[in-house]
């Protein structure tokens, strides 16, 4: 992913080239991770075999090969100040103050760079081992491998911002620094079309290999092997020669005659993932189950096609030979008319006027946004973190911290992300009942993500970063204006009125925002990470909107599994569920694990003598100590939340600090405990679930949920364990979802519904972080143009 720059032109404009500095992602590489040690010799052990040929620079000439290989703690000793940006290459200290070598030109969690996908995907290819084997190759996913913990507190000491040489830990002796990091590494995830085999290759790039596209373009094959029994993500590629086929199926067009249709222009063909529902599911076969709607007569390029669906067709397409398998026209469901108010673009499309009294409305920030830019770190308001994509979650914040005055910078979290959604539909009918698709396992949030220059989404100053990602076909192509960062104004932030002097305090709040929109077949989703300027707040919101998906109905048939919303047409009743992953860092700096979880429940005091005036209630918190007793759920009658807090670490008041978990409107699955979807997404089944960190332990329902056969795998297999969670490096699971019980007001496009969670500090601050925020200046202004220049009459004396 690289950052983009525009000329700012209101009232969607990017950051000016003084606020931020960018450039795209190119080179250096990374090192596989591993949990976090507690024990200092095993540290040292782990970290000699994870940084064997670093090489080192510095006065010392006792430095040998016996020292290179010590662990981090013992190798690295951090500098009081660097006067330099320790970015550029310089002449050796005298002092023994080690230089680097030459620039790092990607910090070990930038995205892949456009160069180092080309450079992954030639060097996979070229290890085929027979042309025939080179040509299906198919590549469902290349992505950065992420380095261990530790690597990135060493890029962040001293190769990249913050440049903050207290993340590692200070040892006797002279400082000793490595010239550079380690190289960064590559994931992908490979197809065989011709075998139906899926594989997980590791490559090794280098500086001059992703420099170049031509020439010596070639990493190193760290690793491969085969995953047996699965199915990767299907790709766009597939969608559109799936729809072909089937368009060009005889029988189907047959079908279509049947209905009045032979202008196969006016069909859509949406393949779905068949998920799993009988062995005749099973990943031998790559397949799609797809689902059929057709336009009218009409030429409208923004014509509703998904108000009319056809019902009673089954097709069943193999995706590995491009070819029907299954086909048969079970019932004839006329097709319903077409809905008048189908359409949803300008007024010529609907037939209709649009509104003449919308005055505009912009945004004006004239000296600037007030965050700051370079590459993927981002400063804003005493926070800072990093971003990043990948085609599987889409947005991806790393490395969250608060600078606290005098305490300085104070981690968060390690890496806030969405891995997985679900969106299971509740009618037992026809093609219906298999409707629960896997938006990220299945298809790829950030591969179906926008490009904002086909309508921009935000207002004011916008800093806007491209996304790069491989095709089916091992191309590189790009999104352009993917992710958009932008400041909101947000109200009041905080304000008092004293009633007896008549004197009042205000203060405006102001929220920093990064945001994504994807759009998965009929629906739209806006993935958002708020971050709030004074409070220490964070807010994950996801916001739904698009297109229903409907059923067809026979002539006065009513089906009570979904809403009637128009003649002909219902829309069935359905779920959307989503999950984030939070890897949490609360005032941990690496390699230290001392977080842990408590949950809270407020209780009213029973009647008697402590509460004789049966008033009473109070907090009750009880610390979650393993996984199975960590499988939690909301409850807003007892105002239940989490909180992570560190063991190690006091306010003034000697409590513990923290983050908590503040859980918005949620729900659980509406379907029995047998269900089909449930064998695949049985991470559902609760609200919360909390794991030790562990560097396999990504997706809540596997790497590949696409008709996966296995019971339950991923996140309820992995608590089965029952690790300890009583000081430990936490990653907390959140399922948050909301249940859509259509309205006519829903079509023919949803507007925004809105769902998410918070993370606000409790115990983290000794007082509100919000009182150093000043004056707005709306308030000077209004006392220049003479609007509050009369004084607030004294409250006590309008009383007497």
């Amino acid at each position: 992913m690289a950052t983009t720059q525009e000329k700012a032109t209101p009232p969607c404009c990017n950051i000016h080239a003084s606020n931020a500095s960018s450039s795209p992602a190119t080179t250096s590489t990374t090192t596989t991770s591993r949990p976090l040690l507690r024990n200092a010799s095993a540290a040292v052990a782990t970290d000699a075999k994870l940084l064997p040929n670093w090489s080192i620079t510095g006065s010392d000439a006792s430095v040998g090969p016996a020292r290179e290989r010590a662990s981090l703690s013992t190798l690295i000793r951090p500098v009081e100040s660097l006067s330099d940006s320790p970015t550029a290459a310089k002449p050796t200290s005298t002092i023994g103050m080690p230089i680097m070598l030459k620039a790092q030109s990607s910090h070990p969690l930038d995205p892949l760079s456009a160069a180092e996908i080309s450079v992954a995907v030639a060097t996979v290819r070229a290890a085929g081992a027979t042309p025939e084997v080179r040509d299906s190759m198919r590549f469902v996913e290349v992505v950065l491998l992420e380095p261990g913990k530790q690597v990135v507190a060493l890029a962040d000491a001293y190769f990249f911002p913050p440049f903050q040489p207290s993340l590692l830990p200070r040892t006797k002796g002279g400082p000793v620094i490595p010239s550079k990091l380690p190289p960064r590494q590559a994931r992908l995830v490979v197809y065989n079309k011709r075998s139906n085999d899926t594989s997980i290759w590791i490559v090794e790039l280098s500086e001059v290999h992703a420099a170049t596209r031509g020439g010596h373009h070639r990493g190193k094959v760290i690793s491969s092997k085969v995953v047996p029994n699965v199915q990767p993500p299907m790709d766009a590629e597939e969608y559109a020669e799936c729809e072909a086929v089937v368009k060009d199926f005889p029988p189907f067009r047959e079908a279509m005659k049947k209905r009045g249709i032979e202008d196969m222009d006016l069909v859509m063909v949406d393949p779905w993932c068949a998920g799993y529902h009988s062995e005749a599911d099973a990943p031998s076969r790559r397949l799609a189950k797809p689902l059929v709607f057709c336009r009218t007569e009409s030429d409208c390029p923004l014509e509703n096609g998904y108000a009319r669906p056809v019902e009673g067709i089954h097709v069943l397409v193999d995706m590995q030979n491009m070819v029907v398998v299954e086909f048969e026209d079970r019932k004839l469901v006329p097709l319903p008319p077409a809905d008048p108010l189908r359409n949803y673009g300008s007024a010529e499309s609907r037939g209709g006027v649009d509104r003449s009294d919308v005055k505009p409305l912009h945004i004006i920030q004239p000296e600037g946004p007030s965050f700051r830019v370079n590459g993927h770190f981002i400063e804003w308001q005493k926070w800072n973190f990093r971003i990043g994509f990948t085609p599987r979650e889409g947005l991806v914040i790393y490395s969250v911290a608060y600078v606290d005055g005098s305490r300085g910078r104070r981690p968060v979290a390690h890496r806030l992300s969405f891995v997985e959604m679900v969106v299971p539909y509740g009618d037992p009918n026809d093609p219906h009942y298999r409707k629960n698709a896997f938006d990220a396992g299945e298809d790829g949030l950030g591969k179906n993500a926008h490009s904002l220059k086909k309508g921009c989404d935000c207002l004011g100053y916008i800093k806007y970063f491209d996304a790069h990602f491989q095709n089916f076909t091992g191309g590189v192509e790009t999104i352009e204006k993917c992710v958009c960062l932008h400041e909101e104004d947000h109200g009041i932030l905080w304000k008092h009125q004293d009633w007896r002097t008549g004197l009042a305090e205000v203060r405006r709040s102001r929220r920093l925002t990064v945001s994504f929109i994807c759009t998965v077949a009929n629906y739209e989703y806006g993935f958002f990470w708020h971050f709030y300027q004074a409070r220490g707040k964070i807010e994950a919101e996801v916001k739904l909107t698009g297109i229903l998906s409907l059923g067809a109905l026979l002539p006065g048939e009513i089906r009570k599994y979904g809403t009637t919303i128009a003649p002909g047409l219902y829309a069935p009743v359905h779920q959307h569920f989503f999950v984030a992953r939070m890897d949490m860092a609360v005032d941990c700096k690496p390699g230290e694990t001392h977080n842990q979880v408590v949950e809270l429940n407020v209780k009213v005091e029973e009647p008697g003598k402590d509460n004789v005036h049966n008033n009473a209630f109070y907090a009750e918190e009880e610390l979650l100590t393993s996984e199975l007793q960590a499988m939690r759920d909301c409850n807003p009658l007892t105002a239940r939340h989490w909180i992570i807090r560190n063991t190690r670490t006091v306010n003034r008041t000697g409590q513990l600090t923290g983050y908590k978990l503040v859980p918005g409107s949620n729900c659980l699955p509406l379907a029995g405990s047998e269900a089909k979807f449930l064998r695949r997404a049985a991470f559902l089944k609760h609200n919360i679930w909390v794991t030790p960190y562990a560097r396999d332990e990504m997706y809540p329902g596997g790497e590949f949920p696409n008709q996966n056969p296995r019971v339950g795998e991923g996140l309820a297999t992995w608590v089965k364990q029952n690790r300890s969670l009583e000081e430990t490096d936490i990653v907390l699971w959140y399922v948050f979802g909301i249940t859509h019980i259509p309205r006519l007001e829903d079509w023919p496009v949803m507007p925004v519904d809105r769902i998410g969670f918070m993370l606000m500090p409790h115990g983290f601050f000794n007082c509100s972080p919000a009182v150093d925020v000043p004056p707005s200046s709306i308030d000077l202004e209004l006392k220049d143009n003479g609007i509050a220049a009369k004084p607030i009459q004294n409250g006590l004396l309008a009383k007497l």
